[in-house]
Formats: C-alpha cells, sequence, structure tokens
C-alpha cells in the first residue's frame, strides 16, 4: 500500500466549498445522491476537511468496533459540548470510560423494567385529556410526554408543569445547531447574533432546571432507586475512587435528559405517521395489543406477547432513524478498502442512507415490520440496521428506548387511531436529531374497543 494519502472518488458536480454549501442545504439529498452516484465509498471535501462517507455494512462495523480505537468524535458531537459538556455523548478516552462504567448500573436489565409502570402511567395520564375528533401536533405531545418520563425514571423529578418551556428551550438549541456546525463557528459564537443569544439563553434556561435538581438531591440524598441517585453515590472503583463533581453530574443529566427523551419522541412521532399511512399494518397491531391487553395498561412483562409492536417499532426507526448520521475523525491515517485517508479525516455513516439500501431491504421505501422476523434479520449484515451505532459507544439508553417505544405504543394504540391532517406537509427535518419539519397535525379518533375483540 503506498503512503500516499487518496480520498474515494466524489459526485462529479460536488467539490470543495461546494460540497459543505451543498450538504448544508440538504444533508439527507447530498448523501443519498453521493452514495447512488459513487457508491459505498464516497469522498468529498469541506473546503480544507477531508471527508468521506462510508455505507457499507462490513466497513461501518470496522470503523464503530474493530477499528473504533483509530477514530475520535466528529466535529458535531466535538460542538455539542457547548450543551452538554464532558457527558457521555461527547466524552473521549479514559474519562468516557469511567463516566461509563459509573452509569451502566442504572441501566442494567431490571433496573430498566422497573421503569415500565412510571412509562405506561404517564402515557395514560397523557390521553385522558384528549378528546376524539380534536387535531394535535403529535410531535409536541410525544416530546411533553418523553420529557416526563425520563425525568421521573432517570430523576424522580416531575417536570411536566415546564415541560414546555424546557421543549422550547431544547427547540432553540437543536435550530441553533445548524450554525454552531458552520466552519469558524468559534467566532460567530462571539458575535452578538440573535441566533447564538438564543442559543445561550435557552442553555441558561436548561441549566437552571438540571441544577436545581441536583441540588435539591444534594439536600436530600436519600437513595431513591434512580439514575441521580446512583450517579451521585456511584465511585469509581476501578479508577481513582472518587465521585462526580456537581459539574459532571450536569453534563450526564443534561446528556441523557435531551438523548432520553429527544430521539424517542421523534421514533413514536414517525410511528404514528406510518401506521396512519399503512392501515393493514395498524389492523395487526390493534389486534395484537387488544388480544394482548384486554384493555388493561402493559407492563414490562407484557414486552414477549407485543412482538409485532415491536417489529413496528423497529421499521419506523429504519425508515426514520432519529440518530440520522453518526460522524468520527481519523486519529491517524486511516486504510479503508483500497484507499488510504490522513488523520483528522471526518468519516460520515448514516444510518438513514443505509437502512435505505435496497441490497438489504427489496422495495426500501415500503412500510414492513415483517422485515424484522428473527429469520429476516440473521440474513442482513449486522451494521445493515444501527440506529443505536454501536461498539464501545453503542447508546447506553438503548434498552431503556426499546421498553418505552414497545409500551408507550401499546398504551396509545389501545384506544386511538391517528390520521395525518389532509395536506399536512411531511418532510424531515435533519437536525441533531430527524425531527418533522413542521411538526405531525394529526387527527385522533378513539377506538371503543371491547376486551378480545379484533379491530
Amino acid at each position: 500500500m503506498s503512503s500516499t494519502f487518496l480520498l474515494p472518488p466524489g459526485p462529479p458536480s460536488r467539490f470543495g466549498g461546494l460540497s459543505f454549501l451543498s450538504f448544508r442545504k440538504d444533508p439527507i439529498g447530498f448523501l443519498s445522491h453521493a452514495a447512488q452516484t459513487c457508491g459505498d465509498l464516497v469522498g468529498f471535501k469541506f473546503g480544507p476537511q477531508w471527508a468521506m462517507l462510508v455505507n457499507d455494512p462490513d466497513l461501518i462495523k470496522d470503523v464503530l468496533v474493530t477499528h473504533d480505537q483509530c477514530f475520535g468524535k466528529g466535529r458535531g458531537l466535538q460542538r455539542a459540548k457547548r450543551l452538554l459538556g464532558e457527558g457521555l455523548l461527547t466524552s473521549e478516552g479514559s474519562f468516557h470510560r469511567r463516566q461509563r462504567r459509573l452509569a451502566q448500573p442504572a441501566f442494567h436489565r431490571q433496573r430498566v423494567q422497573s421503569y415500565g409502570t412510571v412509562m405506561t402511567h404517564y402515557a395514560g395520564e397523557l390521553q385522558r385529556n384528549w378528546q376524539s375528533g380534536s387535531t394535535l401536533d403529535i410531535d409536541r405531545e410525544m416530546m411533553h410526554l418523553t420529557l416526563a418520563i425520563v425525568a421521573k425514571t432517570l430523576f424522580d423529578s416531575d417536570v411536566t408543569r415546564e415541560a414546555e418551556a424546557i421543549g422550547q428551550a431544547l427547540t432553540t438549541t437543536m435550530e441553533s445547531w445548524r450554525q454552531l456546525m458552520l466552519p469558524f463557528s468559534e467566532l460567530l459564537e462571539k458575535l452578538p447574533l440573535p441566533s447564538m443569544r438564543r442559543f445561550r439563553q435557552a442553555r441558561v434556561r436548561l441549566d437552571a432546571t438540571i441544577y436545581r435538581i441536583i441540588e435539591q438531591r444534594r439536600a436530600d440524598p436519600a437513595d431513591r432507586g434512580d439514575l441521580l441517585s446512583m450517579l451521585m453515590a456511584a465511585q469509581d472503583s476501578e479508577g481513582d475512587g472518587t465521585s462526580m463533581s456537581d459539574l459532571q453530574l450536569r453534563d450526564e443529566l443534561m446528556t441523557l435528559f435531551l438523548a432520553g427523551h429527544e430521539t424517542t419522541a421523534n421514533v413514536l412521532t414517525w410511528t404514528w405517521y406510518l401506521l396512519s399511512q399503512n392501515p393493514d399494518v395498524e389492523a395487526r397491531l390493534h389486534e395484537e395489543v387488544d388480544r394482548v391487553l384486554a384493555g388493561r395498561l402493559p407492563q414490562a412483562e407484557d414486552l414477549p406477547q407485543l412482538a409485532f409492536t415491536e417489529k413496528v417499532l423497529a421499521e419506523s426507526m429504519r425508515l426514520y432513524p432519529p440518530a440520522w448520521i453518526i460522524g468520527r475523525r481519523t486519529l491517524r491515517p486511516y486504510e479503508v478498502g483500497t484507499y488510504r485517508v490522513p488523520a483528522n479525516t471526518l468519516v460520515l455513516m448514516s444510518p438513514f442512507i443505509m437502512h435505505r439500501d435496497a441490497r438489504y431491504y427489496p422495495d426500501p421505501l415500503r412500510f414492513d415490520p415483517e422485515r424484522w422476523t428473527p429469520e429476516a434479520k440473521a440474513a442482513r449484515p449486522r451494521f445493515a440496521y444501527f440506529p443505536f451505532g454501536g461498539g464501545s459507544r453503542q447508546c447506553i439508553g438503548e434498552a431503556f428506548a426499546w421498553m418505552e417505544g414497545t409500551l408507550l405504543v401499546a398504551t396509545l394504540a389501545q384506544h386511538w387511531r391517528m390520521r395525518l391532517v389532509p395536506g399536512h406537509p411531511v418532510v424531515p427535518r435533519p437536525l441533531v436529531t430527524l425531527r418533522p419539519k413542521f411538526g405531525m397535525r394529526m387527527r385522533i379518533e378513539h377506538r371503543d374497543i371491547t376486551p378480545g375483540q379484533q379491530s
């Protein structure tokens, strides 16, 4: 292999600074065009920055698992430190390993299952305020629901009265992300721009909530069996034996506050949209929840019997993965295929692009939960589907997210159908997560189903 650096070929009409402008205008369109034009390895430059799209399951595994020590976080998560600090999502190296050791016990299977009752309780409270025939922004409803759940299960805190303000602050930080990703954004942050002022105000608002929760728990440090209790009491027995400072607690809580509700809310919103467009799948879902639950709230023990509900969730995350792109940065020269790229090359992997690859998903735009039978999953490469990432940095809350998504879909689908308002535009908006650009206006219809009756 030559020592000369060589970037894979890129789309013929996209080069130099124009690549960054095209990506910024339409990230998904740019990457889709790149993959369709150039295949599994695509090279381009964002100004002076070398970049590469990897769209092959085995090569993605190499980056995320086999050779993960060759990579650091990409620019997106480096810039995310402006909000998340040194939390699990953004920290690296030995510090990341330490923080993950401290947080891991809160996500063990038995503890995660204990959160199920809280999840269905809040879903039951939400739907009690719904009226059949009314029109709701389901995206907003799901955001408020998952925000309340993550605050209660992980921090034993009730933030329902603050949900609107917190949700608006989170939306502001998301909308500011595009500007924070611009070249020289470090300098832009120092200018009196309205967008940067809004970002700083939103961060202050979120900090106030997180630090208030920490202060309350320092004053009453009794073990409540939640994540915050475990983080406050944990000591790093494999490291220096110390516990977390308030700043470290803040960073971890902010990370989980964001990741623990934003992504699940997105999945639920896209799931209701897809069910509204596929009534045959919706009917099968209703049949299962009616048969298994017979009108009662689901519990964690019901999950094995809610197999089709989980398949619906998996297929929704295939078509609309909340973490639509994952970035890594080479720490040293790296050989991928027949190419050798230099250190500091940005390596992009997109679940959105990979999950719609016809080689692994025939008729890829069709919503088909039967893609998730054990046999169908075994026939595909592991990293043809990676909504939670992979390797040492795989999402620590994956089991939590699967349980929450399945229980909430089952709870709400027992009594409600949702229909997209005619003419409402449905456009994915790829920010940090994959939100619907215009929300999701839907008409809700009550289902009067007697126990055991099929829909």
